[in-house]
């Protein structure tokens, strides 16, 4: 199954806060046929590789069914905090090679092992790291991002919340979280709710914009990966707005992104990638035995 399904997809009525609107997003049935498992309390290990270097680590699935590591998921600890590249369905029992993207510059040293945070990156670092895999894919295969923007990316987003960190990790930007009373309530509240039943997918709207989307394969992995997302958008948030969102914008970008140029590449794991690119947004798919695994999309001009 490719993200052309998105044309099929049906949006829920919205909840708004701090200016972000999350509408919900369910989709026709595609017929699940394999197990996997996603999520904070998986089981990975990740860790450094045995010569340590920037775009790559290892990772060992120690279950006997698949593991999705979604694109754009924070990787804590090692000589430094990453992101990842691409979706990767991590085979049964397998130990392969994943590429990440730094987001913390200032640091290179300290643990060997990662845990698996419950943070996404942020929308516009998590755009400039798609855009650099997608660049890169026309000159080679392995997927690597242009890391001098992601680092852009993670100074604007330190500096838009005006938070100092001494290595410029961009998990520093949890410290507003911590001082802003609003945010923080606003992250307890939707991770409390939760996604709604039969729920797949998010997409988010600021004021009338639309600026990024969300699908999974099952509301369990949703559910899964919901506090990872909400602090994301949270923190992302641009206030308080006025301006009501448009439920006919966000379905126009759905309808956009499942009509994109796509570019097919076997899976890091188990499964096809999807890179697509039009002249307003980028993103990323992940396919597998005929379900679309996990997409993720993001405004270029937003």
């Amino acid at each position: 199954m490719s993200v052309t399904i998105l044309e099929q997809a049906a949006i829920g009525r919205p909840i708004t806060r701090l200016g972000a609107s999350m509408y919900p997003i369910y989709m026709p049935a595609q017929g699940l046929h394999f197990q996997f498992a996603t999520g904070a309390a998986t089981g990975l290990k990740v860790s450094e590789k045995t010569d340590a270097e920037v775009p790559t680590l290892q990772v060992t699935n120690p279950n006997q069914h698949p593991v999705l590591i979604p694109e754009g998921q924070v990787l804590d600890g090692g000589h430094q905090t990453r992101t990842v590249n691409v979706s990767i369905l991590v085979p049964a029992g397998a130990t392969i090679d994943i590429p990440v993207t730094c987001v913390e510059a200032g640091r290179w040293g300290g643990t060997h092992s990662f845990t698996n945070s419950d943070r996404f990156a942020n929308r516009r670092i998590r755009r400039a790291k798609t855009e650099g895999v997608i660049n890169g894919l026309q000159y080679d295969e392995n997927r690597r991002s242009d890391q001098s923007a992601v680092w852009g990316a993670v100074n604007y987003e330190l500096h838009r919340k005006g938070v100092e960190s001494t290595s410029a990790n961009f998990r520093d930007i949890e410290d507003f979280a911590r001082r802003d009373a609003a945010t923080a309530e606003a992250i307890e509240d939707l991770v409390r709710r939760g996604p709604l039943p039969g729920q797949l997918g998010v997409a988010i709207a600021h004021g009338r914009r639309v600026v990024n989307a969300e699908i999974f394969a099952s509301h369990e992995a949703l559910l899964a990966n919901w506090e990872a997302l909400v602090r994301g958008i949270m923190l992302d948030a641009p206030g308080n707005l006025n301006v009501r969102p448009s439920a006919t914008s966000v379905l126009k970008f759905l309808r956009r992104l499942a009509q994109a140029q796509i570019v097919s590449r076997p899976g890091v794991g188990l499964g096809t990638e999807e890179h697509v690119r039009s002249s307003r947004l980028v993103g990323h798919s992940l396919s597998f035995h005929g379900t679309l695994v996990h997409a993720s999309a993001f405004a270029l001009a937003a």
